[in-house]
């Protein structure tokens, strides 16, 4: 059957349901879930030439699959990268760009405000390899100039950082990275491409979790990487073939759907979140609320720019507490005494999720390493859901009205 092409130029919302393979000759509207390891060559010879790479085809599944690329083709599109490759989480993307990219000798200059697997990749995992990194406060570009070394190959922020929202000046650092002769890594987990492109702001690579807005219903796990052809294709490439750090076709197929709604969800979410982060700085029981999209953020204006305007859907804050043994009991109590949302360390969903970062998501780090990146015991992370603004107010007001 004949295929249509897509014009150039479509908006990303557009390309967030159109992009990816053509239908197989079913022509199926919905994309094809390609559930197998393997695929039937038509004989030896083609066999040999798709297995070396001189002839476009697919081989076996730990190599490629067309749900997979689908969902690496949307993506891209949707980024405005020339390429995107799938892994099996956002952590498997980030170890696939270490991979890709360290040897022994080369150092790393890192956000310390990063997620707190991210820094124990980076500063524990990698430094068994002789791999050096400097983590660095997130919005003080003179560390990250005087972290600079001859052995600098990368630069990684994410941006906004979790569960600060810090954000940083990609276009400051991608000169800074470029200058060095060093690449930009930016984790786009918070804002994706549809509130951000990392890329037309400089940065090189941008990395991830599909397990989050991108799939937007919590089901499943998914990362990627998004860049030039030349690191995609060339570099990352051998990686999967090699270490298998793969992404599933159901997986693939979970977040390539996701990726239609995406640019409604993060719209509805975003508001949500405003409203909830303005009614929580009225709260007496509230010390600080960290959000970008409010006016009291320190990176606001910055934000605003990067951001297509918006402040995503992560909305943190500390509970008052006249010391860290009474904060985090406040912080306890506040998150135990929810009824509807969800107490869990994903965010990205639907449905609102709250956590206590010191003793979840960034748990495994060090007391010291928590201080510097900020990261108090009364520390509270909400991910804004879809529920209605009065419901999630409520649920939270439970607790926060009860503090003692």
């Amino acid at each position: 059957m004949p295929v249509k092409k897509l014009p150039e130029g479509l908006h990303r919302d557009t390309l967030a349901v159109r992009a990816g393979l053509p239908p197989s000759q079913y022509g199926e509207n919905s994309e094809a879930l390609f559930l197998t390891s393997g695929f039937v060559q038509t004989d030896a010879e083609t066999a040999a030439r798709r297995f070396a790479g001189t002839e476009d085809g697919y081989t076996y599944g730990r190599t490629s699959n067309p749900t997979v690329t689908s969902f690496e083709q949307r993506l891209a599109a949707m980024e405005g990268t020339e390429a995107a490759i799938g892994a099996s989480t956002g952590m498997g993307a980030i170890l696939m760009l270490c991979m890709g990219l360290l040897k022994a000798g080369d150092h790393v200059v890192c956000s310390r405000s990063v997620f707190g697997s991210t820094m124990n990749l980076f500063g524990r995992e990698f430094a068994k390899f002789g791999v050096e990194t400097t983590f660095v406060s997130q919005t003080d570009l003179s560390q990250w100039r005087a972290a600079m070394r001859p052995t600098t190959k990368l630069l990684f922020a994410e941006t906004p950082t979790n569960p600060l929202t810090e954000v940083c000046d990609v276009r400051a650092l991608a000169d800074l990275a470029h200058a060095a002769g060093a690449l930009l890594a930016v984790d786009n987990c918070f804002c994706t491409p549809a509130l951000q492109r990392p890329t037309e702001l400089g940065a090189d690579l941008v990395i991830h979790s599909g397990t989050k807005y991108l799939d937007g219903q919590g089901r499943v796990m998914a990362g990627a990487i998004c860049g030039p052809s030349r690191l995609i294709v060339d570099v990352f490439g051998p990686i999967v073939r090699t270490a298998g750090m793969t992404l599933s076709p159901f997986s693939a197929w979970v977040v390539l759907k996701g990726l239609e709604t995406l640019g409604i969800r993060m719209q509805a979410q975003c508001a949500n979140a405003l409203a909830f982060a303005r009614w929580l700085e009225t709260q007496p029981a509230v010390a600080r609320v960290y959000f970008p999209g409010l006016a009291s953020h320190p990176q606001h204006e910055l934000a605003m720019r990067q951001q297509s305007g918006q402040g995503g859907a992560v909305v943190s804050f500390d509970v008052r507490g006249s010391d860290p043994r009474s904060a985090r009991a406040h912080a306890f109590h506040v998150i135990d005494s929810t009824q509807m949302v969800s107490i869990a360390t994903n965010l990205g969903d639907t449905k609102t999720i709250i956590t206590h970062p010191a003793t979840t998501s960034h748990g495994r780090l060090t007391e010291e390493q928590r201080q510097a990146a900020g990261i108090g015991q009364g520390l509270i992370r909400v991910a804004v859901g879809l529920e209605h603004i009065e419901d999630i107010k409520a649920d939270l007001l439970r607790g926060l009205d009860t503090l003692t």
